[in-house]
């Protein structure tokens, strides 16, 4: 049987303010689509908030009006192969290319909302959710996204999954000894470089 599955291009370089492909639990049905990168919150007066709230802290999803709704009633998932960190060294910063060592695809844990336009249209967008970060990003940067995989992803898109300590327990760091990276090449500095070359290795990366 076919399933009706949208096609998306390949990325290679996605910036806050862009339609990403995320996954949601909607009316009991899990529905892959472009959703904007940056969450603009029902309540809100302005889509440029969504500017500013690219990113959630797990640790208080739960108290932060925008994130308290979310958390129990619209969770994502955001499928990825890695993501990019700029670490300092230096006088400047140097971007990485942060990955499984398996080289799966994986998701960042997310939370989605839905805006009414002043046009009477409507706005998705999410936010990805950030924990500590584990030993093998801690050198790199103070925070790392929520990574789920296998029963993880499952548990997060479950609507009947509500218990606020059993969805904490979800957004622990990554396991460090799974993780590797590279550096790359500044063209990801760019948001408009979306090509192929922004991946090419040009070091790797060791944890001192």
């Amino acid at each position: 049987m076919e399933r009706d599955i949208p096609l998306f291009k390949p990325r290679f370089n996605i910036a806050p303010g862009q339609d990403v492909p995320v996954i949601v639990n909607a009316d009991g049905k899990k529905t892959l689509k472009p959703i904007r990168w940056g969450l603009v919150p029902v309540w809100a007066k302005d889509s440029a908030i969504g500017n500013r709230m690219i990113n959630a802290r797990a640790e208080t999803l739960a108290e932060k009006p925008a994130f308290k709704r979310l958390l129990t009633k619209r969770r994502c998932l955001v499928p990825a192969d890695g993501f990019y960190e700029w670490r300092k060294e230096g006088k400047g910063k140097v971007p990485l290319w942060i990955s499984l060592k398996s080289g799966d695809l994986f998701s960042f844990a997310g939370l989605w909302d839905r805006w009414k336009k002043p046009d009477g249209g409507e706005l998705e967008s999410f936010t990805i959710v950030t924990t500590a970060p584990n030993e093998f990003i801690a050198p790199i940067h103070n925070r790392m996204p929520v990574i789920l995989t296998g029963e993880g992803e499952k548990s997060w898109l479950d609507p009947e999954l509500t218990d606020i300590a059993k969805l904490r327990a979800l957004l622990a760091p990554y396991p460090s000894e799974e993780m590797t990276a590279n550096y790359v090449s500044k063209l990801v500095n760019s948001p408009a470089n979306d090509i192929p070359q922004c991946l090419i290795p040009t070091g790797n990366y060791e944890v001192a």
